[in-house]
Formats: structure tokens, sequence, C-alpha cells
């Protein structure tokens, strides 16, 4: 009897596995060229993070030393002007805990949208919905070698946007590598306070 249940076990597993496999090959045939080479970077980065999943999906960018955060929200905001993003929201973190009494360094979280492609986007996959606004936030953080306090500029890894989900249609990924060019030059302005 102990067999015969090995048997079934064996070959359910099986099944499954080819199952499994069928499925894993009919997503993959559905992927934007690069997706691969892109999850594996997602990989390496979660690895060498410990397994912090939002530090293996975000970008970073050290602030250079100098800069302020007035500096870095007005190279933010020139760039969304060029770009023509739409700056929507802001959310002074560090001045409301402040306001309550808590002291801490300062952090900032700035959205970003434009609306006509996150309208495609959320039409070509309701779930991207999930992603919207583009966010990007200043944080200051201490040196953990040198014990001073920096800037840091956080953001979604855009990449996994435009290279990971399932092939976009040619104008819709026109659109998103747009967005995603945007966010990476903002990303890069804010931090050197250059634009």
């Amino acid at each position: 009897m102990k067999v015969m249940n090995l048997i079934k076990l064996g070959f359910l597993t099986a099944a499954i596995a080819t199952l499994s496999a069928c499925g894993t090959m009919k997503a993959v045939s559905n992927l934007e060229d690069g997706a691969g080479e892109t999850a594996m970077q997602l990989w390496d980065k979660w690895v060498e993070c410990g397994g912090e999943i939002a530090c293996a999906t975000t970008w970073e960018r050290k602030v250079e030393e100098g800069i302020t955060p007035e500096d870095i929200e007005d190279a933010l905001m020139s760039v969304a002007t060029e770009m023509g993003i739409k700056p929507v929201g802001t959310l002074p973190l560090s001045d409301e805990l402040k306001a309550r009494g808590i002291e801490t360094g300062y952090l900032k979280v700035y959205s970003f949208c434009n609306p006509v492609t996150a309208r495609h986007m959320v039409s070509f996959s309701p779930h991207m919905a999930a992603y919207l606004p583009c966010r990007i936030v200043v944080v200051e953080r201490k040196n953990e070698k040198t014990g001073k306090n920096e800037l840091w500029l956080y953001t979604l890894n855009m990449d996994m946007m435009v290279k990971m989900g399932k092939k976009l249609p040619p104008e819709l990924k026109k659109e998103a590598i747009k967005v995603r060019d945007t966010i990476a030059k903002m990303m890069e302005a804010g931090a050197t306070g250059a634009f």
C-alpha cells in the first residue's frame, strides 16, 4: 500500500511540475525583451540586500554633499515641467512628525503622474493602478561608517514596468519608456542639483 501511495505521489508531483513548466513557458512567451535579464538583476539585488524586497525593487541615489532639500525639490519640479509629467502631491512626513513632537530626519514624498499614460497602463493591466502615481522620496539617513546624516532619493525600479511585464503595445511601450526615462532623469537631477 505504501509503495502504491509513493507511486501515486510521484505521478502527481511529475504532473504538477509539468503543468507548472507549461504555465511558466506560456508566461515567458508573453514577456518583453530583456525581462529575464531584468529579473536576474532584481534577484541579484535581492540577495545582496539580504532578502529585503523593497531594496531589490527600487532605485536609490545618494544626494551630493551640499545639495539641500530645497535644491532637490527645485530640480524635481524643473525636470517634471520639462518632461511633461505632472506633480500631483507631496507628503512632508518629517514636518508632520515634528508637529507631533517627534524629532526625525528629513522625509518627504513627491508624487508625479502623466494622466494619459496612467490611464493607458491601467487599461492594459488594471493591477498597474497599484503603482500609481510615480513617487520619488527624499530620505535623510545616517551613514554607518561616518556617522554623518546624508540625503538619499528612492523610487520604484521603473525597469520592472517597462521590461518585466507582458509585451506592451508599441505606442504604450513608448509612453512607458518616456515615464521611465523621466523618473531616471529626475533622480539624477535631484541628486546632483543640476537641471
